[in-house]
């Protein structure tokens, strides 16, 4: 089945451009096309355009045919351009048709855009270079080490650098659409919107608290091994730097410089990271943050709740609502209940925008 958008001829609207290709990840240009779309319900502001290399259908992440309007090369002068990302590698999806089509795209419109690994498309066409950027936290130590003249920002939702916009992954672009919507009709309207799509006009915190990728990387010298075993077994221990050294026979010296060259982190840095690696599995499994303080070896809730806020932007309660079990919220006996005014949810206002071991700070 095709699935087609077909935009409202008008000259008042904002052209939206979305480069859609094989492969491409569907929330990525879906999400963000439906925000622009929403905003149609209150005003006349937006005709979204889907464009793919040579015109024809694509196929995207779930295997669904997508027609479009019509090919990038030739389509025009856009408002803003989206250039989503895909799951398969940016060596396999930035094809020479896609960097054609992206390039004439970025050459015909007044704001640019990329969601998730669609920056590696603006990173190979050297678009990038001398800006900051993100990408899905998946994704951003290889545009980091591809591509060194990008300043990565791996936590941020979303940057803009001048005209350019880029995203971290997936429902991100919903954040990232908002906030365009907002710089272009004001906050109002950004606000109705998500409303209306039940979003958040801007999350607390950056993409480490969503991050699965919590491997540490496993020391290759012995030594370091077993220190860092010693550690994970008991967290709660007030291990100091001289207390390490000690117990591993070598002095402060040489104990940092074998952290450093094995794991990229000083004892101390090591010991903080498995303290808030143990503070999250607690969390997740339902214990209460005062357990988790002791369990993970913070002198006080205070104290862990400061590593949350400089880790995750949010506080270990704040954390471990947003990631609990989703049961609890599908056991609700009411049918349906009745909407809140003005967005509000209880006392918080709806406002949008933008396990393993932890991988080391």
């Amino acid at each position: 089945m095709a699935i087609m958008i077909r935009p409202r001829p008008t000259t008042a609207r904002r052209r939206v451009a979305v480069l859609i290709f094989d492969g491409v990840k569907m929330l990525d240009f879906a999400g963000p096309a439906e925000v622009f779309v929403e905003a149609n319900q209150s005003l006349s502001a937006y005709d979204v355009v889907l464009l793919s290399p040579d015109g024809g259908e694509v196929t995207t992440s779930i295997g669904a045919r997508v027609s479009v309007h019509g090919a990038a090369e030739g389509a025009g002068r856009f408002d803003t351009v989206v250039i989503p990302g895909s799951e398969l590698p940016p060596a396999t999806f930035v094809t020479p048709a896609v960097l054609a089509s992206a390039r004439y795209l970025a050459a015909n419109t007044r704001r640019l855009t990329s969601i998730c690994s669609g920056a590696f498309v603006l990173a190979k066409l050297g678009l990038l270079d001398g800006r900051r950027a993100t990408t899905h936290w998946k994704f951003t130590k290889d545009l980091a080490r591809r591509f060194p003249q990008i300043r990565v920002e791996p936590d941020s939702i979303f940057v803009r650098d001048r005209n350019i916009y880029t995203s971290a992954g997936v429902a991100a672009g919903v954040d990232l659409a908002l906030a365009l919507v907002e710089e272009d009709h004001g906050t109002a309207t950004a606000r109705s919107v998500a409303q209306s799509l039940l979003v958040y006009m801007q999350r607390a915190g950056g993409q480490s608290q969503f991050s699965a990728s919590l491997n540490a990387p496993i020391p290759r010298s012995p030594l370091v091994r077993a220190v860092a075993d010693l550690i994970w077994a008991d967290p709660s221990q007030p291990y100091t730097v001289q207390e390490l050294a000690e117990r591993a026979r070598v002095s402060v010296r040489h104990l940092t410089r074998l952290f450093r060259a094995d794991l990229e982190s000083s004892p101390a840095e090591y010991v903080a990271f498995v303290r808030f690696a143990v503070a999250r599995e607690k969390l997740d499994a339902g214990h209460t943050v005062t357990e988790t303080a002791t369990a993970a070896g913070y002198g006080s809730h205070e104290a862990m709740r400061r590593a949350f806020v400089a880790r995750l932007g949010i506080s270990p309660k704040k954390y471990q609502q947003r990631f609990r079990s989703t049961v609890s919220s599908l056991s609700c006996t009411s049918p349906s209940p009745a909407p809140r005014p003005l967005g509000v949810s209880g006392s918080k206002e709806y406002v949008a925008r933008g396990e393993g071991r932890p991988a080391l700070p």
